[in-house]
């Protein structure tokens, strides 16, 4: 027997064939094994819900008719309806229609067929629903309210779960339809409709049955969002909302149902709800962007999602025409993953193109916390910005749309393409963006489109990724296609962590020079780091021309910002220079190779007598701390001696100090002056460019100058260090703990 389609009153006498007999349905009755009603449940979810359902039937009575989905149930011989699946529906149109008739006084004749819908769960609510029938308020209070204090009503009713969930749904109905008329006339011209379909048609047995209806299993915000999602696209084309709901119960659940593992945070082996849910948000994410706009600000609730994107009263759309995209895009974002050419699951496609470390053919994820199945940790953590970020979300879009175009783009040029468009994710930081005021992802979406479609920049597309890495990436380009013998030694050099796809500060025009870079990394950093300070003078200047920084012992940041061509430093051109300079410089790196290139710099120092800057930071230990390898000196160029090291990114702090005091007397060095001075009870010492001062505490007034000689350009010619050393050694000053 085909599904048929019902209202609520006319379902009572239609005629369904059981075991080759006609019976029409005389009694709805919800049976013991059945869950409580649950849609007047009071908490945050379900209040929820419920206001999306009854703004849906609002919308039905008022003209936008609403078909409910299916209801599954057995007809037995007597004519007893038992419903499998459809008790929550039915049981609110039980309440809609009591509510209609006695609120407009329609003859009983017309309602009679009410007293024909009960429960078995408990006796209490099967006799609660014979006496509401009965009752006849007078709508001067909430309907809770009345009811409880009638005569019939025991107080015990109300730790019914059932009873207590349909008076909070009485009071919500009266709410949403106080100021709505002729209720009852809408209702019966079919303004609210379910298909039919009797379980013996479905092919399910008694065991099945008991299975799919555990008591007190509550009702889920999927159920109401698959309701809601099919009306919205029904009112648009029925042909297209059949085959939505057809591939959400098989082809998509068949693709999510291996991701199944979280709901609410607890395991759940049979519910796939939130992973769609998590994806569905995704794709209208994209939506957005791609209408020019941010989500940023604007409502994440599915239900508000199914307005603003898939609905015929969504104010942006040309009649259907943006909401039926809408609809197809939705469906290709799906589809895309359940046939992908050449693999049998999505994560076996993944992993072909990604890994956690250098491997010819594959992207590099430099974070070992993110999962190689990008498509598994949305499912999983969509929402979540630490699990998955703006650039997760900008990579998933550049696979998605590959999967959505594997017709024209074959699998070997998406695995070079999907590169680059790694390589700008990763050096993007900044630009990958969606602020209100500085909303870049339409644009980084288009540029991502472009080079998965094409393998090119698309040079028209302004204010995408970061304008240094496009520039890179477009030079690239056009060195493979003129060499592309070079690929593996580029793509090696671009997978090295202190570079994440950037390769400027080595340059494309010494490739040759990628495996000695490489060799230089397996070393100390520390002693890197000296070698590097004994070949020049590599620091970059912060823009705001008083920071300065140098690298680090410990922190790959300090590395990154000197690696990395920014607009926020000066001098990348000049630390791009010396690095060369120290790689060729040499015919490999050890730790014993580094030592030496800092200790003879150090040794022709002294031996010369002439001790630049660049000398200390070589030799004490003190100015390279480990930290974030930044130095301050808001004068440097008429005193570059005076950089006080700084442990934290940007701030000037009790932990910052200046590097000859410290290394002189680290206990005596004054944190609540900023480490700027040696406290030496009624005195102390301050660094100047070409002396020490000694100065009293009490008036600041001068005691003593300790000179350092200099030559005629200011460098010094003797280690300052020793001198204030040698000063302390030959004084008698008072060294009370500061």
């Amino acid at each position: 027997m085909s599904t048929t389609l019902h209202s609520f009153i006319d379902i009572f006498d239609s005629e369904f064939e059981t075991d080759g007999t006609l019976v029409k349905i005389k009694k709805i009755v919800i049976p013991i094994i059945q869950r409580d009603y649950a849609q007047g449940r009071e908490n945050p979810d379900v209040n929820r819900m419920r206001t999306r359902f009854l703004s849906s039937l609002y919308d039905a009575i008022t003209g936008h008719p609403i078909t409910l989905d299916f209801v599954y149930g057995d007809v037995d011989e007597n004519g007893k309806l038992t419903p499998l699946d459809g008790q929550q529906r039915l049981t609110t149109l039980f309440l809609l229609h009591w509510y209609a008739a006695k609120r407009e006084n329609i003859p009983e004749s017309e309602w009679k067929f009410l007293y024909n819908f009960s429960y078995e769960t408990r006796y209490s609510a099967r006799y609660f629903c014979k006496d509401l029938v009965n009752f006849v308020p007078d709508f001067s209070e909430s309907l809770e309210s009345q009811i409880i204090n009638q005569s019939w009503f025991p107080l015990d009713w109300k730790k019914d779960p059932t009873i207590s969930s349909m008076l909070t749904m009485l009071d919500a109905i009266a709410d949403e339809f106080a100021s709505l008329n002729k209720i009852w006339e809408k209702l019966k011209e079919g303004a609210i409709t379910f298909y039919f379909l009797p379980i013996k048609d479905m092919g399910l047995t008694d065991e099945l049955y008991i299975k799919m209806n555990s008591r007190g299993k509550p009702l889920t915000q999927f159920e109401h969002f698959k309701a809601e999602l099919e009306r919205c696209i029904r009112v648009l084309d029925n042909n297209v909302a059949d085959r939505v709901m057809s591939k959400i119960d098989r082809e998509w659940t068949d693709l999510l149902w291996q991701y199944r593992n979280s709901r609410n945070g607890i395991e759940d082996d049979s519910i796939i709800d939130d992973e769609f849910l998590r994806y569905f948000k995704f794709v209208c994410d994209v939506i957005c962007y791609k209408h020019g706009e941010s989500p940023r600000g604007k409502s994440s609730d599915e239900f508000d999602l199914l307005q603003t994107f898939f609905s015929k009263e969504n104010k942006k759309a040309k009649e259907n025409d943006e909401a039926i995209k809408n609809i197809e895009t939705m469906e290709s974002y799906f589809d895309c993953w359940c046939s992908i050419p050449g693999f049998t699951n999505p994560s076996e496609f993944l992993t072909s193109i990604m890994s956690y470390k250098h491997q010819f053919g594959k992207i590099i994820v430099y974070n070992d916390s993110y999962n190689l199945d990008i498509f598994e940790d949305c499912l999983h953590g969509y929402y979540d910005k630490k699990q998955f970020p703006l650039n997760r979300f900008v990579l998933l879009y550049a696979v998605t749309y590959y999967l959505r175009h594997t017709s024209i783009i074959k699998y070997s040029d998406f695995a070079r393409r999907i590169r680059i468009v790694n390589n700008l994710i990763q050096n993007s930081g900044d630009e990958v963006s969606d602020r209100t005021d500085r909303n870049r992802m339409p644009a980084i979406l288009a540029q991502t489109e472009a080079i998965i479609a094409t393998g090119k920049i698309d040079d028209s597309i302004n204010n995408s990724f970061n304008v240094n890495q496009l520039s890179e990436e477009k030079e690239k380009i056009s060195f493979l296609n003129a060499n592309p013998g070079q690929a593996k030694t580029m793509f090696e050099l671009e997978d090295h962590p202190m570079l994440k796809g950037q390769i400027g500060i080595i340059g494309i025009e010494n490739l040759s020079l990628a495996n000695m870079f490489a060799e230089l990394f397996t070393c100390n950093w520390d002693k890197i780091d000296r070698a590097l300070m004994a070949t020049g003078n590599y620091r970059q200047e912060e823009k705001n021309g008083w920071r300065y920084q140098c690298a680090s012992k410990s922190k790959q940041f300090a590395w990154d910002e000197l690696f990395h061509r920014s607009a926020n430093y000066c001098g990348f051109d000049n630390t791009k220079k010396i690095l060369i300079k120290l790689l060729q410089g040499n015919a490999t790196f050890t730790n014993e190779i580094l030592d030496g290139i800092a200790d003879g710099f150090i040794a022709r120092c002294t031996s010369n007598s002439t001790y630049p800057w660049r000398y200390y930071y070589v030799k004490y230990d003190a100015f390279r701390p480990g930290s974030y390898g930044k130095l301050r000196n808001r004068e440097a160029s008429e005193k570059p001696y005076l950089f006080s090291v700084m442990q934290t990114k940007t701030q000037w702090s009790q932990n910052t100090y200046m590097p000859y005091l410290k290394i002189v007397d680290n206990y005596r060095l004054s944190h609540y002056d900023m480490g700027q001075k040696l406290l030496y009870d009624d005195r102390y010492i301050v660094c100047e460019n070409a002396s020490y001062k000694v100065k009293r505490i009490e008036d600041n007034s001068i005691i003593d100058t300790i000179e350092i000689s200099q030559d005629e350009n200011g460098i010094d010619k003797e280690d300052r260090v020793q001198k204030l050393k040698n000063y302390l050694s030959s004084k008698t000053i008072p060294k009370t703990i500061p």
